[in-house]
């Protein structure tokens, strides 16, 4: 990744036209470029990264846009387009964000538009007249920073690469310190450090619950004024209400999704929790990563970067073996009592529960919380013929059938329709049976098994935050697993051969991650049972040497060329376009076994071609891409060709799909 030039910030001359570039608001790859305006006398001084609307000839349209410069030109000849108006006086765009999105947007070879789409949100003129810019704020607490310098002591080195802003691998302590995971005291003591430095932080999570897990530790250590939230589930007002707090000059610390990546705050610290969750690969265009887009912040700005996680993510052990991040552990390692299945166990596979793992769970149930973790959410998520083991598939739609309860009639996954008639294609059987257990299902088989407990259903459709330390059987699907007073007693990880045969690159360290983050739930010495399981995966668990699993990943990757060994481009449109922009590709010298494709997808005549390449390469790459989309949509444009089907990139990818 190189530094991208910043825009010069001259200042207007006394005399001459004063002009402003400016970057329109438009989902177009063409309009992705600064435009020159005049700025016209009336409209007074207008400050690079305000809100203005502009008219653009070729939509014969008045549309938005951001002040990005300002200068002067002695010539006034040169035809030019004024601007219209001035939206709102207040710099919503500083540059540091300006040069952030840009660079992020040319990695990926998307819009800047894109970019800052995600990151500002739309105007709240309410909020805006009564906002009062923050000047002050209080210091931090003694006894808390001290409690803070414990947490980061804890971990060999770290202290260090917040001091010197570095980046760091860190290998979270898998234990609970009070009601807090140890993660989230990790995350508020390193923004606690920063804060009593006058810097901001910028700490990243995959979801709402991580969140509120983050905001409760931070509560411990920080005061309320110092905490900005950033995240979908709060109001326009109240986003853009913590959208001007980070503009102001006071020190804050930014607790959200992968968007709060964008914070336009001067960071000190940008943390990521969990790189590895999908949640933090944004879905939308450009579709960048969140740890990505992270690195990029941090080379542009210097400020620390950490990626912690209970597991090591292939993404993050690249970077630790190429020397480009530090590996950070504890100083005294801590890690749970992970058993596997016994030779004799994993003969019978007919057994779900077996006898070592059942034993367990009726001893810690006498003490409190039992946490079972299973791969699906409802009763029987699944069903085959009962006489040929067939899917039981819908007649309308094709879909899956499952049964919601014990005894009732098998509803396709897909339509909802109800399979009252249902026979099987194979053999015409009428019959079906259950082929997996979901979260209910296990309940139900649970709570007969141990009579006068508590069972505690939390998936999906029944999120639970909190657990108290009273006895109980908590069933719950990954990443779902509340959080359990004193920690759970034992943990019971059912499903696992089934979660490793997903057809996917990156299932194994998948499964680690969630294994791992739910054994990090128990209690200091608490059994944790993973059933059914042997091999790398299951070794790494037991001896919990995550980032080990990573390298080995990585070195079984690398011979053919998947990712992260190497970066993949994802391409789709017309089969004329992916010619094109695999044409524009093969100039750089990216041919051969490097394409994988194109393949028909779909009924739209639509092609998809994989692209791998380098990552010196890649921004030569992400160039050529670009170029091709921005010809793709002038094209359609000049043709009129509304229906076209238009060029797709999408760099990055985390599973390649053909």
């Amino acid at each position: 990744m190189t530094e991208a030039a910043a825009p010069a910030q001259a200042p207007a001359a006394e005399t001459g036209r004063r002009i402003a570039r400016v970057l329109i608001d438009s989902p177009l790859p063409q309009l992705d470029r600064l435009f020159d305006y005049a700025v016209p006398d009336e409209l007074g001084d207008v400050s690079p990264g305000t809100r203005i609307k502009a008219p653009l000839r070729t939509a014969g349209r008045v549309v938005d846009g951001f002040v990005i410069e300002i200068d002067s030109e002695p010539d006034a000849s040169r035809p030019l387009s004024e601007i219209e108006s001035v939206v709102s006086p207040v710099v919503v765009l500083p540059d540091r964000l300006y040069r952030l999105a840009r660079r992020v947007a040319d990695r990926a070879a998307g819009s800047a538009s894109d970019v800052l789409r995600l990151a500002i949100p739309k105007r709240q003129v309410r909020v805006e007249k009564s906002w009062q810019p923050v000047t002050q704020v209080p210091d931090v607490d003694e006894s808390a920073l001290r409690r803070a310098r414990e947490v980061v002591g804890a971990y060999d080195g770290l202290d260090a690469v917040l001091d010197d802003g570095g980046r760091a691998a860190v290998e979270a302590i898998p234990v609970q310190q009070g009601d807090a995971p140890g993660w989230a005291t990790l995350l508020a003591a390193a923004a606690t450090l920063e804060w009593a430095r006058t810097r901001s932080s910028i700490l990243i999570v995959p979801d709402y619950r991580d969140q509120e897990l983050l905001l409760a530790a931070l509560a411990e250590l920080l005061p309320a004024e110092a905490v900005v939230r950033h995240d979908a589930r709060q109001s326009n007002s109240d986003r853009y209400r913590a959208y001007l707090r980070t503009l102001d000059d006071a020190p804050c610390v930014v607790v959200g999704n992968r968007s709060a990546v964008y914070s336009p705050v001067q960071a000190g610290l940008v943390v990521v929790w969990d790189d590895g969750d999908p949640l933090l690969a944004e879905p939308l265009a450009p579709y960048v990563h969140a740890r990505d887009a992270a690195l990029v912040r941090q080379e542009q700005e210097q400020s620390a970067l950490l990626l912690v996680g209970h597991t090591r993510t292939t993404d993050a052990e690249r970077l630790v073996v190429g020397g480009w991040m530090q590996d950070v552990t504890a100083t005294r390692r801590t890690i749970p009592q992970v058993r596997l299945s016994t030779p004799q166990e994993l003969e019978h596979t007919t057994q779900r529960v077996p006898s070592s793992a059942f034993a367990a769970a009726r001893a810690a149930t006498a003490e409190g919380p039992v946490l079972v973790q299973v791969a699906r959410p409802g009763f029987a998520p699944s069903l085959v013929c009962a006489t040929c083991r067939a899917p039981a598939r819908c007649l309308h739609c094709g879909g899956p059938l499952g049964a919601r309860r014990r005894g009732a009639v098998p509803v396709c996954g897909w339509c909802g329709r109800s399979a009252n008639s249902w026979r099987c294609g194979q053999c015409e059987s009428d019959q079906v049976r259950l082929a997996s257990s979901g979260t209910e299902r296990t309940a139900d088989e649970l709570g007969r098994a141990f009579p006068g407990v508590r069972v505690i259903v939390s998936d999906g459709a029944h999120p639970v935050q909190h657990v108290d330390a009273k006895p109980a059987l908590v069933v719950a699907t990954r990443g779902a697993e509340p959080i359990a007073a004193g920690g759970y007693r034992a943990v019971i990880l059912l499903d696992g051969a089934r979660m490793l045969q997903a057809p996917e690159l990156r299932i194994g360290e998948s499964c680690l991650r969630w294994w791992c983050n739910a054994a990090a739930l128990a209690a200091p010495g608490a059994p944790v049972h993973l059933v059914g399981v042997n091999g790398p995966v299951a070794r790494a668990l037991a001896t919990w040497t995550p980032a080990a699993y990573a390298r080995s990943e990585l070195e079984a990757r690398a011979p053919l060329h998947m990712p992260p060994t190497t970066r993949m481009a994802q391409i789709d449109g017309l089969p004329a376009s992916v010619r094109a922009a695999l044409d524009a590709v093969a100039e750089l010298g990216v041919r051969g076994e490097a394409v994988l494709g194109p393949v028909p997808i779909g009924d739209e005549g639509r092609m998809r071609a994989l692209v791998r390449f380098g990552y010196a390469a890649g921004q030569a790459v992400a160039t050529r891409l670009r170029a091709s989309v921005i010809a793709e949509a002038a094209q359609s444009r000049r043709g009129r060709a509304r229906t076209r089907i238009p060029l797709a990139v999408h760099l990055d990818i985390l599973e390649p799909d053909l």
